[in-house]
């Protein structure tokens, strides 16, 4: 993927809940879509690890069972290429058969637990969560004493029983977000459009992330660069919910969510914008949601006026993932690429790579070969770093549509 050394995984300590602020307050939905839905700076908050003992790995033989998203778009589209390559590279060695099982909803991943356990051949699971109702499923392994993994999204409860919680860095993709934008002139009192893909734990702890940083809480450590970046002026609770509080809506991860959402608001916000030093900037915690608003920009749905006001003042658009689509439009090598500089003044990505997908899968080989240095209940988190117009060049990303 990288054609750079991508760096390595760090480990920290899972964190508690959500905390005040943006992703406390009530946010506007778009009717349910699909899901998702990571160097590591010191995880927030940390929480002592559960007294649990892991059950007992197998000597050889079973199924390694693989849950994830039916692979069809975006960033979870490509983690479950990822994650039927390596079930197919388990079968090819022979000790364990591998079998990745896709699914669009968290109650068809509790179905497919069930499967499992009748099936009784289970010597481990990888959990890729597509929604909160998978908890089910994941207590019911718990109750067979089968080990699991749990990815990407963290269920508050099962997390205190998996081998591992495995993911990116989520806080260090807000906290890099807060860190580019300030560099662009945000400031208390800003207009900011947050994009929102669901409201499980990879958005709050990038929610997390983004308001620690502004606080001074938190660094933000570049795996790129190799450098460390503080807050330029630390902001108040207050002046970060005032930030957050008007413009923020959960897309369910898709870019007609975003298009539907910024369709409605858009003259609004512009507005707002162009009363307020003229700056409009543009938070989405996914690079397919990104897509929604060149989408819209492209089409007859903005009037002239709205738009003329967005050419004539400053416009900075961050996102997260790693679609080559969105590289593309950064270096000048797609269709939407004119869009993009009509529009917006400048553009990013933090990355944000699917391909952890297999090495989370390696970890559960490592368990069941007995090569375990992780309590039960820990997490590991991914480094990553910031791709704009500087440095694009340098990397490959995923496609994803």
């Amino acid at each position: 993927m990288k054609k750079k050394l991508l760096g390595i995984l760090l480990c920290a300590v899972m964190t508690g809940t959500l905390l005040a602020g943006c992703g406390n307050t009530e946010q506007e939905s778009a009717p349910a879509e699909s899901t998702e839905e990571s160097g590591t700076q010191e995880a927030p908050a940390e929480e002592p690890a559960v007294e649990e003992e892991a059950p007992a790995a197998s000597a050889g033989g079973g199924t390694i069972y693989i849950l994830g998203p039916t692979p069809d778009h975006g960033w979870t589209a490509q983690a479950g290429v990822y994650a039927e390559q390596k079930a197919e590279e388990i079968n090819n060695k022979g000790e364990y058969k591998g079998v990745y099982m896709s699914a669009s909803s968290g109650e068809e991943q509790v179905d497919q637990v069930q499967t499992i356990l009748a099936n009784g051949d289970a010597v481990g699971v990888v959990f890729f969560a597509l929604e909160d109702s998978a908890k089910a499923g994941q207590e019911a392994l718990i109750a067979e004493n089968i080990p699991f993994i749990s990815f990407d999204r963290i269920i508050e409860g099962p997390d205190k029983y998996a081998i591992l919680n495995a993911s990116g860095d989520n806080w260090a993709c807000g906290a890099g977000i807060a860190y580019w934008l300030q560099q662009k002139g945000l400031e208390p009192g800003a207009t900011l459009v947050t994009l929102i893909g669901d409201n499980g734990t990879v958005c709050s702890r990038r929610q997390e992330g983004f308001e620690q940083f502004l606080r001074g809480e938190l660094e933000y450590y570049d795996d790129a660069t190799g450098e460390t970046y503080k807050t330029t002026a630390v902001w108040t609770q207050e002046e970060i919910d005032a930030l957050c509080a008007d413009y923020k809506y959960v897309c369910n991860w898709s870019a007609d969510g975003a298009y539907e959402y910024l369709e409605q608001k858009l003259a609004d916000i512009v507005k707002a914008a162009k009363a307020n030093n003229n700056k409009l900037f543009i938070y989405s915690m996914d690079d397919e949601m990104t897509f929604g608003v060149l989408n819209l920009l492209e089409a007859n749905a903005v009037d002239d006026a709205t738009k003329k006001d967005m050419e004539d003042m400053e416009v900075y658009i961050s996102a997260i993932g790693g679609m080559q689509e969105l590289y593309d439009v950064m270096s000048g090598n797609s269709s939407q690429s004119g869009t993009a500089d009509q529009y917006f003044d400048d553009i990013m990505s933090v990355y944000f790579s699917p391909k952890m997908m297999t090495n989370v899968i390696g970890y559960m080989e490592d368990y069941l070969a007995g090569n375990w240095e992780y309590e039960v209940g820990e997490g590991k988190y991914e480094v990553v770093w910031i791709v704009d117009k500087n440095n694009v060049s340098e990397y490959e990303g995923f496609t994803g549509h």
